[in-house]
């Protein structure tokens, strides 16, 4: 198994948490893993993206050009990665951020209104975790208590009362996420 995914969004959305917390969560399951983020010089509120690769046998680069899975959270990084999903890949958007849906036929696009749920859970700052969890329920790359173990690792321990509510967002995205 070797899933290439490509996260992408404005800065401040948790895009490259949502990788470090993905690739740290298949490092903890034994499997070989990237992360590389690329982001802007203004960071917070410019266009930030994490490529992240979870494998079961070596990687032999961090740098793709198309991608098995693209989560894409504002309507130009949806522009910028739709065309580069595989064919059979897998899309998933936030309603909130985008104003013209994905087009492509051959592939399967998958809507979450994460900032929707964020907001009625008054869980903001969750909403990463809830779009990770759609895209756990769709490709189960890796498993929910490994991304808590890897949350505990990864979060100050200022944090770690934080931690369930991590997991009822992560749980809320899979309950939430929908195909197209």
């Amino acid at each position: 198994m070797t899933e290439e995914i490509i996260i992408s969004g404005f800065g401040g959305q948790g895009v490259l948490s949502m990788g470090k917390i993905l690739a740290y969560s298949g490092m903890m399951e034994g499997k070989e893993v990237t992360w590389m983020p690329a982001y802007g010089p203004e960071q917070r509120g410019g266009t930030a993206n994490v490529t992240v690769i979870v494998s079961d046998s070596p990687i032999s680069s961090p740098i793709l050009s198309s991608y098995d899975s693209a989560i894409v959270l504002n309507q130009p990084s949806l522009e910028k990665f739709e065309p580069k999903v595989k064919k059979g890949g897998v899309l998933i958007y936030d309603g909130y951020g985008i104003s013209d849906p994905p087009k492509r036929k051959d592939i399967d696009v998958y809507r979450i209104n994460a900032m929707d749920a964020a907001a009625e859970m008054n869980m903001i700052k969750t909403f990463n975790m809830i779009v990770l969890g759609g895209l756990l329920k769709i490709r189960p790359i890796v498993t929910i208590d490994s991304v808590l173990a890897a949350l505990r690792k990864t979060l100050p321990q200022r944090h770690h009362n934080l931690i369930p509510q991590n997991e009822e967002a992560l749980r809320k995205g899979m309950e939430i996420i929908q195909k197209q």
